[in-house]
């Protein structure tokens, strides 16, 4: 959760770090702040809400400074308001720290600084980082900083001021920090997005790393104290553009209208004459069974590689959710392969999950999307979306992208080992985004059914086989953006309890394209409305004529002739419904309540 940036370099910094948030808002927006130094003390401003009402501060416009941190905050200790807000300082205000993560020791240790005289202010973990720098300081910004964090237990993101110093330091355990290298200048950032209108030039930092920032340079050392060698500068592969809206009213529309292009990116170079290329370091002919674990969305899509996975490539898939799969003393074995699925590539549940595996050693793959993340650099091999930053909080080109790459690679695992490519099934897949695109010219139907549902308290969606999970995530993709209530369930499953709910105000979705599973699909169908529920149908081929006999509305999209593919088409209308009602609600759905990007704590 949460964003840090920071700048040091010639220029005055209050734009460009306001500019750098307003990039990473969609990590946290409870509250924001900044501090700037000026060369003779710190000035700390700090708002609660959106980085706008930080911005429209008088107060901020009179600062000016060439070294400065800032923070957007997503709240876990303390509730969101000022004092709460993110820069913190010393007791002396000669020290300003800016966090990201949870420090699971705050309580014993703002204890014994309560003791020692500190005064903490504020009911955040973050505050008590502050005063241990304090503790500690001798003159020496990064040796306090290195002392402070041997004895906090816990995950951090972390960069600190002092008055008296021409630097920033900055640090991570378990949080994302990267440091951009301009001409004259450095940046501090907790996603790459946010530097790229400065540099495509990045370090990323591993955990307990520390760093002492100045504008001409850096150099990183162990928490131990020890000078580490030269790291990798990596160029960032995104463009400016892509973190812009451009014509669209929100990031959520854009990305949604992204999926024709992100899935031709996912495939493109992988499908040579009739065979999966994919660069997989680890020898996939061995596996016995995989363990796939995610959080979220991605668990959604985890749960399509399991059906996938199976019907192609015939090996046994288990899904976990990874905040449950790292706490319950998983049984894995050597030939397991475990693999994670997240779209940041820092999702705290599932790096923990990795980190489990490979205790047990297991083999580890990544499918991300964010090259250079914690995830990618700690599996054995990887695969990436290249979808594109996505910065709506509400994941759209992300899921579709995963479900094409973890077709890709159920292939892939057949032909390793030894099985016949279906031709059909490459060509099909190949054919999608062109599918997508028809649904995304043709979206009047479904904005009148947004229209007519907006102010339902309730939803419910129903699908079979591959078509579950994308109940489940249509579902999640409201409950995100609109703030209706909804579930998605097992179409059969709705006799064992959801049933009860259903009267003549309860809208209910079914996921009713043509597979082996419509005749089920169509008495489940009969079941609904028998009781009065409204019927509003996802179908295609010629099954769309049996089921327009019973649905109120009907959203007609294209056919495919294999239903392992049907999940990329069939959730592209539910994401729009989600979108469309959230609009009408007038709901900023790029920044829902309670809710950021990406979930980087426990």
């Amino acid at each position: 959760m949460c964003g840090i940036f920071g700048y040091i370099g010639d220029k005055n910094c209050v734009p460009i770090l306001i500019g750098g948030l307003k990039k990473l808002e969609y990590r946290g927006y409870d509250s924001a702040g900044i501090c700037v130094a000026d060369g003779c003390r710190l000035t700390v401003v700090k708002k609660r809400g959106k980085i706008a009402d930080l911005e429209g501060s008088l107060r901020l416009k009179k600062i000016i400074g060439t070294i400065g941190i800032a923070h957007t905050r997503w709240a876990t200790h303390g509730e969101p308001n000022e004092v709460n807000a993110h820069p913190h300082t010393d007791c002396c205000g000669k020290i300003a720290i800016v966090h990201n993560g949870i420090i699971e020791n705050y309580a014993p240790l703002k204890k014994l600084l309560e003791q020692e005289g500190h005064k903490i202010v504020s009911q955040t973990d973050s505050e008590v980082l502050a005063h241990l720098i304090e503790k500690f300081y001798a003159g020496d910004l990064e040796k306090a900083v290195i002392q402070a964090l041997k004895i906090v237990d816990g995950a951090f993101g972390l960069a600190a001021l002092h008055e008296n110093e021409d630097r920033i330091v900055v640090a991570r355990r378990g949080s994302p920090l990267i440091v951009g290298i301009g001409k004259n200048e450095m940046l501090i950032s907790s996603d790459a997005a946010a530097l790229l209108n400065h540099t495509k030039k990045a370090v990323y930092m591993a955990d307990n790393e520390v760093a002492s920032v100045t504008k001409n340079g850096y150099i990183i050392k162990h928490l131990n104290g020890g000078r580490l060698a030269a790291k990798k500068v990596d160029k960032i592969k995104w463009a400016a553009a892509q973190v812009e809206k451009g014509d669209f009213a929100h990031f959520m529309l854009k990305e949604i209208y992204e999926q024709p292009e992100t899935i031709e990116n996912a495939l493109r170079g992988r499908i040579k004459h009739g065979r999966i290329k994919l660069s997989i370091e680890l020898n996939v002919s061995t596996v016995r069974r995989i363990i796939i674990t995610a959080c979220g969305t991605s668990w959604h899509s985890a749960l399509l590689g399991k059906y996938i996975i199976e019907s192609l490539a015939s090996i046994p898939v288990e899904v976990d959710y990874a905040s449950e799969f790292r706490y319950r003393s998983p049984l894995i074995k050597r030939d397991d392969l475990v693999v994670a699925i997240s779209q940041s590539g820092e999702t705290a549940d599932t790096l923990g999950a990795i980190r489990e595996a490979k205790e047990k050693f297991a083999k580890t793959l990544g499918i991300i999307n964010t090259v250079g993340s914690s995830i990618a650099r700690d599996v054995d091999s990887g695969i990436y979306l290249h979808a594109g930053p996505e910065i709506g909080v509400a994941s759209t080109k992300a899921f579709t992208s995963q479900v094409a790459v973890l077709i890709l690679f159920a292939l892939y695992l057949r032909q390793a080992r030894g099985g016949a490519l279906d031709k059909n099934i490459i060509g099909e897949l190949c054919g999608v985004p062109q599918k997508i695109r028809h649904i995304l010219e043709n979206t009047s139907g479904i904005k009148s059914i947004a229209q007519r549902f907006k102010n339902s308290p309730n939803f419910l969606y129903l699908g079979r086989g591959v078509n579950f999970p994308v109940a489940l995530e249509g579902a999640l993709k409201l409950k995100e953006v609109s703030y209706i209530h909804a579930e998605g369930y097992p179409a059969a499953e709705m006799k064992h309890g959801p049933i009860a709910l259903i009267d003549k105000k309860m809208p209910v979705v079914f996921l009713a394209t043509e597979d082996r599973f419509l005749n089920k699909i169509l008495s489940n169908i009969h079941e609904v409305k028998a009781r009065g529920g409204i019927i509003i149908a996802v179908a295609n081929g010629n099954g769309s004529k049996k089921v327009r006999r019973l649905a109120e509305h009907i959203i007609t999209v294209p056919s495919t002739l294999k239903s392992e593919l049907s999940p990329i088409i069939n959730v592209i209308p539910l994401q729009l419904i989600a979108y469309y009602i959230a609009n009408a609600k007038g709901i900023n759905m790029d920044k829902p309540r309670n809710l950021a990007k990406s979930v980087t704590v426990e």
